[in-house]
């Protein structure tokens, strides 16, 4: 199953790391979606950046 996720919040202050873990989500922009695949290296991304973010099932 695949998710779903939007970029809800922009990146002024924060950390370097998180926006680096964002890009690599393909988000840049608010409002910007991207659907990604349910594993481990996913979830733990999310997590990061659960802040910034919408998650749903797609």
């Amino acid at each position: 199953m695949n998710k779903k996720i939007k970029l809800v919040r922009g990146f002024q202050g924060c950390k370097d790391d998180q926006i680096a873990t964002a890009y690599s989500l393909g988000l840049r922009k608010i409002g910007q979606e991207t659907i990604q695949p349910d594993n481990d290296a996913t979830r733990g991304k999310i997590r990061k950046i659960i802040h910034l973010i919408e998650v749903c099932d797609a």
